[in-house]
């Protein structure tokens, strides 16, 4: 399939996510519209327990929504296998991988899965995209390291090549700079807006780097509680979305510098 002449993008409309536990519904977060495009980074953003996992986790098909539609271009989601989803979308979780005594090579091979056969043998093409993506991350000279010797950095960039390596259009990541330190957050942000612009890739992921976010990404999804703005950065700070995230009595956006004061 040729991502660039089937246009594929990934949209919401009027979409509803949460739980269902007894028969009842428990609403997270409605009225969600996003449209994201190949080549885009885009980031969801919001405050604590605003429902930032819960619409990535969504987004993937591991939990159902409630209400609303995504597409994958013109195709809904809720009509696609698990084969056809596993070549559309790839997702790293917060979620701890199954073994830490894999190598980095082994782990980021498991992207592969969706493609091999029963006996899980890897063809040439299988081994040339897990190569991509080891190379893409910048671990070539990690690659044969255990995944428990690894930092947190290293192992985060580890996960993500496993999702380039899936090979699909569209990767959804949930929160894949917690707990690094500055310079590793803007290392993999930056690792990834190039790979979404070099590869043609819709990259969406949930953060709480607002800034970082308004510098980097082309597109913003703001869960506020209420309109949920999606657009441009400078198109949000136009509105005055991100002025409303948080009590003006406590922190303020300053839209001049696209950052926050306490």
């Amino acid at each position: 399939m040729d991502s660039k002449e089937q246009h594929i993008t990934l949209k919401t409309e009027n979409l509803s996510i949460g739980y269902t536990s007894k028969n009842s519904e428990i609403l997270v977060a409605k009225n969600i519209d996003l449209n994201a495009q190949l080549g885009e980074l885009v980031a969801i953003i919001g405050i604590n327990g605003i429902g930032k996992s819960t619409l990535l986790r969504t987004l993937a098909q591991v939990q159902p929504k409630l209400a609303g539609t995504i597409k994958i271009g013109e195709t809904d989601l809720n009509n696609m296998k698990s084969f056809d989803l596993a070549s559309e979308i790839s997702v790293v979780l917060t979620e701890p991988i199954a073994s830490k005594n894999l190598t980095v090579i082994e782990l980021v091979a498991l992207g592969r899965q969706p493609y091999t056969n029963w006996l899980g043998t890897l063809s040439e093409q299988d081994l040339a995209k897990v190569k991509e993506g080891i190379t893409q991350m910048e671990l070539g000279s990690l690659q044969h390291k255990k995944c428990h010797e690894l930092s947190d950095g290293q192992l985060q960039r580890a996960m993500i090549a496993r999702a380039l390596a899936q090979d699909t259009p569209v990767i959804l990541l949930d929160e894949p700079t917690t707990h690094l330190d500055l310079y590793h957050k803007v290392r993999i942000l930056k690792l990834l807006k190039h790979i979404a612009k070099e590869t043609d890739k819709i990259i969406i992921f949930t953060t709480h780097e607002i800034e970082m976010a308004i510098r980097l990404c082309d597109e913003i999804l703001l869960l506020d509680g209420h309109t949920n703005p999606f657009g441009k950065p400078n198109e949000l700070i136009e509105k005055k979305a991100f002025e409303r995230i948080f009590p003006s009595d406590t922190i303020t956006f300053d839209p001049d510098t696209g950052s926050f004061r306490i």
